[in-house]
């Protein structure tokens, strides 16, 4: 007897999703060691390590116990920081989950979904998995794939999405949006829900964020582990309307954030201090890997973070003749962007082995 197929929307997605950070089934094939492999692909914070504090308050969550299912004193400690309610906050195991809970309460089949970009796969994938229909809304390449604010107005009256993900800043492209924009997007379509992802926001100007909107159709995500280093920590919030909250937990499976993620965030909300010294040093770091790009002739394209594209013709095969070489980049493909690679900023001598790599190969 042949199994039940899937729902129509698991064969519109791709078998896989496509992540920066390293494949170890390929690394094994390549015979690679993963702890020798220098990682530009994805876009953590490489100056922000585990505070003293925050290993000892890890070595203390006892793992035989269930963790709280509300993370009732982690979503206190942002209400806190942010100055808004409780019920207004929800965490997740990281923004992809949150990405596919909105998916999960609010699109239904048929429905329709702006995406700006080029831009993180994930939005359309979860779209694609609920029977809905993804419409983008892409940048130029004349500049620099920022999207115009006009290009998304249009969009928005032609397609009448019900939902709209927009990455700001942008994924892979490191530009912002502004937060007019944002606002005169949402106010302009009352009946859809924004959902504006913020996990780069740290990295990027930080002129403001749509959490201060307090728009009822606009919904925040955020990353707890890029800014902070944490990347092995699955965990993220997003801030809404108390009713898309609450849609949305309901959609979330039990115990999605783990014990040592929720003790983590607590403590890592505390540290403002360390994280704004690690991103004065990231910040530090980045112009002497643009120049030295540029004076390679590879000049990236202007971006208000630390990670940036770069033009080099096959992205693939760039990324693979890095990798043999023991440097890994993220290949754009999975952005509609084959020509390019994406670059996050890490430590001066780590950029400077990149720097010499690209010049011996290219």
């Amino acid at each position: 007897m042949r199994p039940r197929p899937p729902k129509p929307g698991a064969k519109r997605i791709a078998t896989e999703a496509v992540h920066g950070g390293p494949d170890f089934a390929e690394l094994a094939r390549l015979g690679l060691d993963p702890a020798t492999i220098l990682d530009f692909s994805t876009n953590v914070n490489p100056f922000h390590r585990p505070s003293a504090r925050l290993r000892e308050v890890l070595a203390g969550v006892p793992p035989h116990l269930h963790p709280d299912p509300r993370a009732l004193e982690l979503r206190q400690a942002l209400a806190d920081l942010l100055g808004i309610g409780l019920e207004k906050i929800l965490a997740g195991n990281g923004s992809g989950e949150l990405i596919w809970l909105t998916a999960l309460a609010f699109l239904r089949v048929g429905d329709r979904a702006l995406i700006v970009g080029p831009t993180y796969d994930e939005y359309a994938r979860a779209v694609r998995l609920m029977g809905a229909v993804p419409h983008h809304c892409l940048g130029r390449a004349e500049a620099g794939y920022h999207v115009a604010p006009g290009d998304v107005a249009r969009a928005l009256a032609d397609v009448r999405p019900r939902v709209v993900f927009v990455c700001n800043p942008n994924n892979p492209t490191g530009q912002s949006h502004p937060l007019g924009a944002v606002r005169a997007w949402s106010e302009a379509r009352r009946d859809a829900l924004f959902v504006v992802d913020e996990s780069y926001w740290e990295f990027g100007p930080r002129e403001g964020t749509a959490i201060d909107l307090g728009a009822d159709n606009v919904l925040v995500l955020r990353s707890m582990t890029k800014a902070h280093g944490l990347a092995g920590l699955r965990l993220g919030f997003g801030v809404g309307h108390a009713a898309v909250v609450e849609a949305m937990r309901r959609a979330a499976p039990p115990w999605s954030v783990n014990a040592p993620a929720q003790a983590a965030g607590v403590v890592v909300m505390a540290e403002r201090e360390r994280l704004a010294q690690s991103l004065s040093e990231l910040a530090r770091a980045k112009p002497s890997l643009v120049d030295g790009l540029a004076s390679l002739g590879r000049a990236p394209l202007p971006s208000a973070t630390h990670f940036f594209l770069v033009h080099v013709g096959d992205g693939a095969a760039t990324r693979e003749a890095l990798l043999r070489r023991g440097i890994l980049v993220r290949d754009c493909a999975s952005f509609g962007l084959p020509e390019f690679i994406r670059l996050s900023t890490q430590t001066q001598d780590a950029n400077a082995r990149l720097l010499a790599t690209i010049k011996e190969i290219c």
